[in-house]
C-alpha cells in the first residue's frame, strides 16, 4: 500500500480554503481534514507534484508542512475524527463504530478511509440535500466519481433501479465496494474506470467531481442523460457558476436548482 504526503497548511480562512481544497483536487489529492484555522491535506506519495506545490505556494502566499505518512497511519486518523453525520431528518451517515441513527429516514454507515465523500464535505451535503428533491424510483442512475460510493448508496435507498457507479482511484474501488456491501446494496454496478459508460442512457446523472472534468465530459455527459432526466452537479465554487450554466445552455439544460454553502455550489439541470 502506498505512503501518504500530508500536508498541513496554516492561518488559511474559510474562502481560500476552499478554493485550495478545489484545487488540489483537481491535481490529485484524495482527501482532506479541516482544522479550526488552517487544512490538512492527503495525497498518495507517487501522485505528489512538488513543482505545482511550489508554484501554489508562491501565488497564493501559502504556508505548509509537509509529513510523508503511511497509509494506515493515515486512515487512523481519520477515524479518531470522524463523527456522524446527519441532514435534516432525511440522512445519517456514520461509521460502523458508531452508535445506530434512528431518527431519520435513511441511514448509511461508511468506513472512513481515504476515498472523497463522507458527508462532511459541504458538497456531499448539498448533493444529498438534492436527491431528497429528486424522484428516483426506478430511474436508472449514473454516479460520475463515486468515491466511497455515497451517492451510489443513497440513490438505490431512495428506489432507484439500476444504479452504475465509477471511480479511476483504486483506493475508492475498493472503499466503495466495502461500502456498497455493508449496506446491503445490491442494485449498484460499481466499475473502475474513468469513462463515461455509453450504456444507452440514464434518468439521473450524478456528479460530486471538479469542474474541470465535469466540463471536459460535459457533452458526454448530456448524451447519456436521458430526455426529462435530471443532472446534479456539484465540487464547484461560486465562481464556476456563470461558466457552467453557458455550457448548460449549449447543450439546452433547463436550469432547475441551486445550492450554496459557504463558497461551493451543487445545481441541478433538467434535460
Amino acid at each position: 500500500m502506498s505512503k501518504y504526503i500530508q500536508l498541513s497548511f496554516r492561518n488559511i480562512q474559510p474562502e481560500p480554503r476552499d478554493i485550495l481544497i478545489a484545487r488540489l483536487s483537481e491535481h490529485g489529492f484524495e482527501g482532506f481534514e479541516e482544522t479550526e484555522n488552517g487544512l490538512h491535506a492527503f495525497i498518495a506519495e507517487e501522485n505528489y507534484n512538488d513543482s505545482l506545490l511550489q508554484q501554489l505556494k508562491a501565488d497564493h502566499q501559502l504556508d505548509f508542512v509537509k509529513t510523508i505518512l503511511p497509509a494506515e497511519n493515515w486512515n487512523r486518523q481519520w477515524e479518531s475524527n470522524f463523527n456522524p453525520v446527519i441532514i435534516d431528518d432525511f440522512v445519517a451517515v456514520r461509521a460502523a463504530f458508531h452508535e445506530p441513527i434512528t431518527n431519520v429516514e435513511h441511514e448509511i454507515v461508511i468506513t472512513p478511509k481515504m476515498s472523497f465523500g463522507t458527508g462532511h464535505h459541504a458538497t456531499t451535503r448539498m448533493m444529498m440535500r438534492q436527491m431528497k428533491e429528486t424522484d428516483f424510483k426506478g430511474k436508472t442512475v449514473f454516479d460520475f466519481g463515486t468515491g466511497t460510493g455515497i451517492l451510489a448508496i443513497l440513490a438505490e435507498k431512495l428506489g432507484a433501479h439500476h444504479i452504475t457507479a465509477i471511480d479511476n482511484d483504486d483506493w475508492s474501488i475498493e472503499n466503495a465496494l466495502e461500502n456498497i456491501q455493508r449496506n446491503n446494496s445490491v442494485l449498484i454496478d460499481l466499475k473502475k474506470s474513468a469513462t463515461i459508460p455509453n450504456a444507452g442512457g440514464f434518468d439521473i446523472i450524478l456528479a460530486n467531481i471538479t469542474k474541470n472534468i465535469i466540463l471536459e465530459n460535459f457533452s458526454l455527459i448530456i448524451r447519456q442523460l436521458n430526455k426529462n432526466g435530471i443532472l446534479l452537479l456539484s465540487g464547484l465554487l461560486a465562481e464556476d457558476q456563470d461558466e457552467i450554466l453557458n455550457y448548460s445552455t449549449r447543450d439546452s439544460l433547463k436550469f432547475i436548482k441551486k445550492l450554496q454553502e459557504g463558497n461551493w455550489l451543487c445545481i441541478s439541470f433538467l434535460r
